[in-house]
């Protein structure tokens, strides 16, 4: 049951970090104390895990035509969703979204390679006291 919590705990972690980095950027971008911040972050990836997959299958004919484009576009509407909903978190206007969604994705993405991966595994060879040659 737990096995993916703290998987969960470290993507949260990111995305709290993107989005604090983001309002260090972004002049539009403001939150008015930690626990909005925290809060932001936890509704935005609720945002991006459950109603973005239904959004964009509902766009599908207009995100294809636009060559996929259209997709930045929903990252912004959920950036914008995410400020209206919780308190002490306001974005200026849709570009600004726009934009900051664009820098939080990318962002997100490098910090996510550096993340330690829960289904990731360590091989080591076994210790002898021998010299063996390993051959490749």
């Amino acid at each position: 049951m737990f096995d993916n919590l703290a998987g969960f705990f470290i993507q949260w972690g990111i995305t709290a970090l993107c989005l604090w980095v983001a309002s260090l950027v972004f002049k539009g971008i403001r939150f008015s104390s930690t626990s909005s911040l925290i809060v932001s972050a936890l509704l935005l990836g609720f945002a991006n895990a459950v109603l973005r997959p239904l959004v964009v299958f509902l766009t599908l004919p207009i995100t294809l035509i636009t060559l996929g484009f259209f997709l930045l576009v929903i990252n912004a509407l959920m950036l914008l969703l995410v400020a209206k909903v919780v308190n002490g978190f306001t974005i200026s206007g849709f570009w600004t979204a726009f934009f900051a969604s664009m820098f939080i994705s990318i962002l997100s993405m490098a910090l996510g390679t550096l993340a330690p991966n829960a289904e990731m595994t360590i091989y080591r060879l076994p210790e002898h006291r021998s010299a063996q040659t390993i051959s490749m």
